[in-house]
């Protein structure tokens, strides 16, 4: 019997040996094809984890194939359900519109502004702040999931503070 046959992909090395050689180049592909708004890191995650629990079903000369249809399958599904949340919020804005449309004209230029200064923002600097100020995360716990210093947390924050003022200064 060929050596492929006989291992395991639910065999710890040889995961560990496909999470390192495809994870990067699944994430290169995830993000040149969708971009970053779809996040294509969890993509990666959820598809490694589809993998682990098929783990049996999928040898491992198989495997980069699976993982980078399930990746991109999940970031079809994902593109799909934010044209449905999108169309939803645009009928629901336009059955829910009694204020000023001078003040709803700003607040859309002032959002685009907003997403792009947050695009600006290195993806370390971007996942700190966002983490902090939208799941309203403390440093510490930040430090602990991203693996790095409260100090480095701080400082990726901070940083991103400071581009967002210098991009948003006119506002």
């Amino acid at each position: 019997m060929p050596k492929s046959l006989k291992e395991n992909v639910c065999e710890e090395r040889l995961f560990s040996k496909i999470y390192n050689e495809h994870a990067t180049h699944l994430f290169n592909f995830l993000y040149y094809k969708f971009g970053e708004k779809l996040g294509p890191q969890d993509k990666v995650q959820e598809a490694f984890v589809k993998l682990w629990k098929k783990c049996k079903d999928v040898p491992p000369n198989k495997a980069k194939s699976f993982l980078f249809t399930v990746a991109n399958n999940l970031m079809l599904n994902e593109f799909n359900h934010q044209k449905v949340v999108l169309k939803y919020q645009q009928k629901q804005t336009k059955k829910v519109n009694h204020q000023d449309p001078q003040f709803l004209v700003e607040e859309k230029e002032y959002l685009e502004k907003f997403q792009n200064a947050l695009a600006k923002l290195t993806e370390a600097q971007r996942v700190a702040f966002m983490m902090n100020r939208t799941e309203g995360k403390k440093h510490k716990e930040i430090a602990e999931i991203l693996g790095i210093s409260r100090k480095a947390v701080e400082k990726r924050i901070y940083t991103a503070l400071k581009k967002l003022r210098e991009d948003l200064k006119e506002i």
